[in-house]
Formats: C-alpha cells, structure tokens, sequence
C-alpha cells in the first residue's frame, strides 16, 4: 500500500449501516437474531450480539480493507489461541463455512465477521488506573509479542497509519487539520524532537508481528472476589502489522497516560513488566519515549480530522479528549528525562561520566573546610514546625557560614522544608544542587571548556562537550557567547552560591524534584561535588523497603504494620506524619497522639521530668497526687479513686479484677464485635473478629458475649431498638440467675469504637446497668477510644447515654504517645482489690507519665482542642454526610467530633459490606497522601480518629481526596 493510500484510508468515515441491515446479515448469514448493542471504533462498525445462543461480537468494515489483511488477522487469532494463554476471541464461521464474509449493503461494499465475545469490560472510562494493572497492561504486551514472535502472513506487511514508521511523514501530512496555530506548533515540535532521537537508533529496532493496539480499549477486565482487576482477554486485531517489536509497548503506555494525572512516570511499571517477560534491547529502551511522543501527536491528529470527516461518530469525538490528554502529558517533561526513566527502570543507566579532568570551581577555597549542614528530615535544626518558616535553609546555611566561615548544602538530601502537608501530590523535596555560602569576592573558574551563556535572572550557564554547569550568585567577569578555556576566570562570587551540572544545554532542569523521579533527574543532573572539591554528596538513608525486612526478620509478625509496603515514618507534626523523603501523610487514624505529633510542650516537659526523676509510683512524689485529683475533677461526683497504668489493655483487665474483687462474682457481660485489650483479662471479653478472628469460639465460660447493639446494620435497627437489644442481655443473666452465678460486671464502650464510632440505642445503657446492678454486678465503662473530649459533644462517652458508671477506664490520649492509662472508680470498689494483696503497676503514674498526662490536660484546654473537636469535627460530618447521596457506596457516618466511621456498602437495602471496596480505598488514600484504615467485624468502615488538633483545612482536603477515590470507581 503506497502512503498515498495511507493517507486516504486515514481519512474514512466508517461504514454506514443501520442495525436492521446487521440484524439481516446475522439471520441470513449466520442463522442468529438477538439484540445488538454497538460498540466503539474509529473506523470500524461494531455490535455485541446477544443471541439466544451466545453473545458475540459482529465487526463490519469497509471494503476497501485488503482480504488478506484481514485473513492475516484471523490466522494471528488461530497461532495465539494455539500458542500463547491470553484469551483472544475465536472466529465464527458463517453458514456457508467462511469466516469472512463480503457483501454490499445498501450499496456500500463491506467485509463482514462475527467472532467470540469476551466477558468483562475495558478501563478507558477509570480516571486511575492501580500499579497492578498497569503492569498487567505491560505485561500482557510482552506476553503477546513473545507470543508473536515466531507468527508470520503475507497479510502483515501493509502500510498502516498507526505504525509508527509512518508517523513522521503522516504527523507533517495531517498538520494543516489543527487551525490553532500554537497547537500546530506544538505538536510540530514534538514530533521534530521524536524525530531526532529516533533516527539513530532505527537499524537496530527488532522487527516481528505485533497486536499494536494493546491499550485500555482493547484489553478486557474483570474484578475478582477481592476487587481486584483480573484480566479476561484481548480484543480488536485490527492493527496487526509486522514492525518494530517496541512499537507494542509504546502505544500501550501512550494509552495509559490518560489515566495518568498528569505524570509520564506511571508507565514505569508497565515498562518493568514488559521487560521481565520479554527483554528489551538498550536501543529499544532509547527508543520508547520517542515512539510514545510521536504517538500522541498521531492520535489528535487523527482524531481530529477524524471528528471533521465524520462528525456523528460519538466513539471518535469522545475519544479527542483522552488522546489530547495523551498528548499534553507525553510533551509535559524533556525527553531526555524518560529515557533516563525508562532505562533506570530496568536497572540500565545513562553512559558515565568522565570527571577526572575538572579544575576546581572554586580554586581559592581547594581544601578548605565547609560546614555541611544537615536539612534533612531528621535534622536536629528542625524542631516544633520550624522548617516551615520561609527561607529557613537558607538562615540555617547563612547563620553556620557566620560561624565557621564557609557552609554547604548536601546534594541529594532530601529537604524536610519542601514537604507540603494536606497535599495530594509528591513534594519536590530532592535537591538537584548544592548551595554554598563563601566569601563575597572569591573567584569562579570554569572547571572545564564551553561556552558562557547568561540568563535574564543573571543565572550563568557554562556549556561544555560533556556537561552544562548552572551557577546563581557569580557576577560575570565575561559577556555572554565568551568561549572559556578550562580554569578561566568567569566571574566572582556576590551572594548565596548554587551550583548544578547538567547533561546538556537543553535540559531545562529545575532545582528540586519528586522522589519518584530522583533517580532519573541525578541521572541528568549528576553531583557538583567534584567541582567543588567537597565530599557534600547525601549519605543513603535506610530504604524503607530494606528496614521491613530487617523488622520481620527480629520483631514477631504477630505485631502488624498498616499498609503491604509502608513508607519509613521518623518525624511528625501537629496532624501529619513525615515519610524520610519528605512527604507529609495526613494522619486520621492516630487516637494516640491528641496534641499531635511533635508537640514541643510534651518534649519540654518530658526532658524535664527525665533530668530530675522517674521512678516508681511506691515513692512520695507530689506529681502523682496532683495528677490523681486532676484526673478525679474530670468524673462524675461519687467517683473519689484512680488507678495508673500504663496502657488501656491493662485498664481493662484491671477493671475486671475489680469487678471481681467487689462483686465476688467472675461472670462478666460483654457486647459482641467490641475490642477491650490484649491482656489475657481483657482479651477474654473482646469479641472483635477484625482483631481475633477465633474470638467468638476462643471465650472463656466466664464471659457472655451479647447481641450488638449496632441501630445501622444489627438485628434490630433505629433509634427505638434499645429495648429489643436489652432482651439479649436479660437472657443472659436469667441463665446466670437459674444457675446461681454471682454476676460481676458489665463492660462496654459507651461509643460503639471498634466498630466505627456508632452510637449506642438511647437508653441502652440505662437499662442495662439498671438490670446489672440489680445482680450486684459493677457497669464499667471502656473510654479508651472515645473518651476524653474526642467525641465533642461531650468529654465522656457515657454522658451521650446519660448514665454514669462504677469504673471508668482509659489510656490513649492520655500521655499523647506516652504509656499511660487510668481506672476511675469509688473508694469501695477500689478498695475490694485489697482483698486480693496490693495492686503495682511499674511505669503507671510514674513522675515523667504524671507530668506528661497533666500538660496534656493542659495543652487540651489552652489550645481548646475539646472545642475544636466540637467545631470542626461537626464540619467533617456535615461533609462526609454530603456523600451519601452523591456516592452509593457510602451508607452510613457514625460517631461525631473526631471519632467518626464512614461505612460502605454494597446495597442500600441488604446492608451488604463493601470490605474490599473499603481496602482498596484505604490502599488509594494512602497514595493521595493520607493514611487511613478500616474497622468493624466486616472491615467495611473507615475508622477517623485524627489528633484533636486536626484543622478545617485537613478536613476538607481529605474530604476531597476521599469524594475524587470515591469517584474513580472501586
């Protein structure tokens, strides 16, 4: 085919047949009727079949197409069906024995075929596609060309307006179809720039069969029972051409960067996975990028001229925007930069650079010591939220060059004053320079020959053969085009000295960049240390990945860590904590830390503490005794004892001994689905199958689990079903009473926490306590979680339900991270224990736990975080309730302040739990920068319990984030 018809064919609208004309060819044809649904294509006419029979897919193209191609195509389908495991769709015969048919239909000749179709659906319509799938796409592609390798047809050699051999001379054709003339422009750029890197490389391209059109529209999904995408088959072999093998990969990773958001690095894993089924060549690494460039402007040329030849095609005209999106993202970042990410990728690397031959930049200063300051994350400069203060590197290098006369950044260090908290997006937080505070005067040399150029900002840039040196802060002794030899003078030093080298004139490289995109930016911005003579190069940190395993390999497993693949946490702040490169995670699950994170109070006076004493509670110190009265203004009247412990799992279980030790009874009424501890007391009464999953068959015969009284999703439901959940217990402790057991007590969370905040029937706990009591049994109350001004409303859980109980128990926020928790209770019943010897906690209401716990209570009402739960927290509800009725999968918002559960589900009448859904969510979440994990028995709730200092401005970014996952589809 000569490109003359290329050029034609590109231009065809697609057949004109009605779906009666197609309803005719199957019954004539094919002996089938049913219903047909169309189906999407450029150039194509194409129907789902559902017949009685089976459903199938039927294909009408014009009759222009080659017979042979098209024979080619069915022959690719039969060699794959025999050689490779991906489903591909299987050729139908017609009637009279042919699989293709050719036929005039209202006087337009037409090839006609019918072929299998596959169960599932394509992911064009997600706006985010998981690392998973996109290297299933990678996968799949390497997989089918190593498939296709040893296949071959006559009907393969054809010239094809998608193949990218053609794509220079038909990007130059189709050019006058865009009217804008900067667009025009654009795209003329960027093909010219494909071009160029493409030339060199073209002999070396491997050439083979390949699909060529392996991208979200062609590839068919299904989620699994877990939600997962599993990947069903691949569609439309309309393309398939011999030619360069990479051609593949390229036009499936320029599909995927519609699902991109913007960033070009998401086809990275599409790439690896390719590369690990079927190796790719070092020229067909260079050559990706390029083809993926040249493909973008293929595409809106295309689909443009395609939407002016046939307007009413609905699949061309929606598709313009996907491949405009393409193409901004293909053009967004310099070649050079994905091809250093491509080849780092596959654990391949740019040549080397020779820097043996540099004269010293700073010839002056050649062995003079600097001071290299630390601006990393754990940087003890850093303290209390200082490092966001404007220019604070800058005053930290400046007040160390006072000091000690010269100072230095580190390259390569990522900058803890470059994270940016409530943000979706990766913070440029590694440093591509080296900042240097010298002498005002001291003399610049060119560390080797070039050309000096200088920018309107007065950046100076140095172009050698190898390398490009930028420097900012030289006052030039020279005009700009001067050609230097090495070790001339080019200028002197007049301010704050940055210095970074660059592979290239061109390269446009910026001073900081991502993390995920380090190791490709130092690949083209490589360390100035061997200029400056100065080992100022970041020394590796610890990977996060590496610490895991060293933490499975010593810390028993029993005792998990969120996420499969955690980032490495060192440093919080307020509400956010702080992963070592920099990037800040918005905290809403940490109910520990209720000052948040870093509070430079709990620091003070804990090192306080800690240089004058911390001992035991069995020593007189007046830190015990104030704490104590402090902890007793906050209960109810009557309540005149405490207890300090050190967690709430032992708060509980001594609860229980207490119950014991005063009723002289060992029976204990628990709610169902509820977590108290990890004690073997407080075990015993958790029946959450989220944290235990034998606890329903692992209880001892001394506790009597109760129905749940959950209003949402429980046996009975609304406000009016205390009464029908108070007969559970009644049934209970009649058994009790018939056998003549002492009832000792009755535990619950006031606020159901476990299971995501929910509120108690009202007058649940009236009743029951009332029927408690009545058996001498003891009501304790587990505040662990909800209490202590979390809830909002009110300080204690128990005053939601209007009853007070006989022990109060608590721990979490109490010491925000430090070991400490309380029993509350009365003089009688503390004083039963004594029955049973004297109670000893080691480190409970130790001096450094006292005073901690009391500057909490201070910090608490200081910086009114009660009322911030209040205020702000009734705002996070208000905005999660909003999403109720825009997002099905939301059912419910429990809890209030900030307690709150979001739970999700399925079906609005079934109830039925969305737990994957829920998982894959937190999973989202925490790529967009938020940390966030499930609860209750069925893992389907959200469970929100950020620190107390939590902001509207928090708040309403993880709204945010959490309505755009929502929207994405899960």
């Amino acid at each position: 085919m000569s490109f003359a018809t290329l050029i034609h064919r590109a231009s065809l609208p697609s057949p004109q047949v009605s779906a009666q004309q197609a309803l005719q060819v199957l019954v004539e044809h094919y002996g089938l009727s049913g219903t047909l649904h169309p189906l999407g294509s450029q150039q194509d006419l194409n129907y789902r079949v559902d017949s009685e029979r089976n459903r199938y897919v039927l294909k009408i193209c014009r009759g222009d197409y080659s017979l042979v191609e098209l024979q080619a195509q069915h022959a690719g389908l039969k060699y794959l069906a025999e050689h490779s495991a991906v489903h591909v769709p299987r050729v139908i015969a017609a009637s009279n024995g042919d699989d293709l048919l050719s036929l005039e239909i209202g006087g337009e000749a037409v090839h006609v075929r019918l072929l299998d179709y596959i169960e599932g659906q394509s992911l064009t319509h997600l706006d985010h596609l998981g690392h998973e799938v996109v290297a299933g796409f990678g996968r799949l592609c390497g997989e089918m060309d190593l498939a296709l390798a040893g296949f071959d047809h006559p009907g393969l050699e054809r010239t094809l307006q998608w193949d990218a051999r053609h794509a220079h001379a038909l990007i130059r054709h189709l050019l006058p179809v865009i009217e804008d003339q900067g667009q025009r422009d654009l795209i003329a750029e960027a093909a010219a720039q494909a071009e160029h890197r493409l030339q060199p490389l073209l002999e070396k391209l491997p050439v083979q069969a390949i699909h060529m059109d392996i991208t979200d529209d062609n590839v068919v999904w299904q989620r699994d029972a877990r939600r997962h995408w599993r990947l069903q088959g691949v569609i439309d072999f309309g393309d398939l051409i011999r030619t360069w093998r990479i051609t593949d990969l390229s036009v499936t990773c320029a599909a995927l960067l519609h699902h991109a958001a913007g960033d070009p690095f998401v086809i990275l894993p599409a790439v690896r996975a390719y590369h690990a089924v079927n190796p790719l060549q070092h020229e067909e690494l260079l050559a990706l990028w390029p083809l993926i460039v040249a493909r973008a402007a293929v595409l809106v040329l295309s689909g443009e001229q395609q939407v002016s030849i046939d307007p009413g095609n609905a699949y061309s005209r929606d598709n313009l925007t996907h491949e405009w999106e393409i193409f901004r993202v293909a053009t967004s970042v310099p070649l050079a930069l994905m091809e250093a990410a491509i080849l780092a990728a596959v654990g391949q690397a740019l040549p080397s650079i020779d820097s043996a031959g540099f004269a010293p930049l700073l010839p002056g200063l050649v062995g003079r010591e600097f001071a290299l300051i630390d601006l990393g994350v754990l940087s003890a400069h850093f303290e209390a939220g200082n490092w966001e203060q404007a220019g604070i590197d800058q005053r930290l290098l400046s007040e160390a060059a006072a000091v000690h006369g010269l100072a230095a950044s580190r390259y390569g260090q990522y900058r803890l004053s470059r994270t940016r908290p409530d943000g979706a997006d990766e913070p440029e937080t590694f440093p591509l320079h080296v900042e240097l505070r010298v002498p005002q005067g001291t003399t610049v040399e060119a560390p080797f020959a070039g050309v000096l150029h200088q920018a309107a900002d007065g950046t100076l840039r140095l172009d050698g053969p190898q390398l490009s040196v930028r420097l900012s802060g030289v006052a030039a002794s020279l005009h700009g085009g001067a050609a230097l030899v090495k070790g001339q003078v080019l200028g002197t030093v007049d301010g704050p000295l940055i210095v970074q080298l660059s592979r290239g004139a061109q390269l446009d490289a910026p001073l900081f960049c991502t993390p995920t995109r380090a190791s490709a930016w130092q690949a083209l911005c490589p360390s100035p240390a061997a200029l400056l003579g100065l080992a100022c190069d970041a020394e590796p940190e610890l990977d996060a990945q590496t610490l895991l395993q060293r933490r499975d390999a010593s810390f028993a497993r029993t005792q998990k860590h969120y996420y499969v693949d955690p980032p490495r946490i060192e440093r919080g702040w307020r509400n956010h904590l702080i992963d070592m490169q920099g990037r800040s995670y918005l905290d809403m699950l940490n109910n520990v830390a209720v000052l948040g994170h870093g509070h430079p109070r709990m620091a003070a006076v804990a090192s306080h503490q800690w240089s004058l004493l911390n001992t035991n509670s069995r020593f007189n110190y007046a830190a015990v005794a104030e704490f104590s009265e402090r902890l007793l203004k906050l209960a109810p009247a009557g309540m005149d004892r405490v207890f300090l412990v050190n967690s709430g799992s032992e708060a509980n279980d001594l609860a229980i001994r207490l119950a014991w030790a005063y009723s002289r009874g060992r029976d204990i009424v628990s709610v169902l689905e509820a977590y108290h501890g990890w004690t073997v007391g407080a075990d015993a009464v958790s029946t959450s199958i989220a944290d235990n999953p034998k606890a329903l068959e692992s209880r001892p015969d001394w506790v009597h689990p109760v129905t749940a009284p959950n209003m949402y999703r429980g046996e009975f439901r609304g406000l009016d079903s205390a009464t029908d959940y108070v007969r559970s217990v009644e049934h209970h402790l009649a058994r009790l009473d018939e056998q003549k057991r002492q009832l000792a007590g009755f535990i619950c969370e006031p606020v159901y926490g476990n299971a995501g905040g929910i509120s108690l029937p009202p007058g649940y706990l009236q009743q029951v306590y009332e029927r408690v009591r009545a058996r001498g049994g003891v009501c304790i109350a587990d505040e662990v979680q909800v209490g202590y001004g979390r809830m909002g409303k009110f300080f204690w859980g128990f005053e939601d339900q209007g009853v007070v109980p006989d022990i109060i128990t608590m721990a979490k926020g109490m010491g925000n991270g430090q070991p400490l928790g309380a029993v509350i209770t009365r003089r009688e019943v503390a004083e039963a224990l004594e029955t049973e010897g004297y109670f000893f906690s080691s480190a409970g209401g130790s001096p450094v736990s006292c005073q901690i716990g009391m500057a909490v209570l201070d910090v608490m009402e200081e910086e009114k975080l009660w009322e911030n739960a209040r205020v702000v927290g009734g705002h996070f509800k208000a905005r999660l309730e909003a999403l109720i009725d825009k997002h099905p999968l939301v059912g419910a918002v429990h809890g209030s302040g900030f307690y709150l559960g979001l739970e999700l589900i399925r079906n609005r009448e079934t109830l039925e739990p969305a737990t994957e859904e829920t998982m894959l969510l937190c999973d989202r979440l925490r790529e967009l920068g938020i940390f966030m994990q499930p609860t209750g028995d069925d893992l389907n709730i959200l469970k929100i319990k950020p620190p107390m200092v939590t902001s509207r401005q928090s708040v309403d970014f993880f709204v945010d984030r959490l309505d755009q996952v929502l929207g994405e589809g899960l």
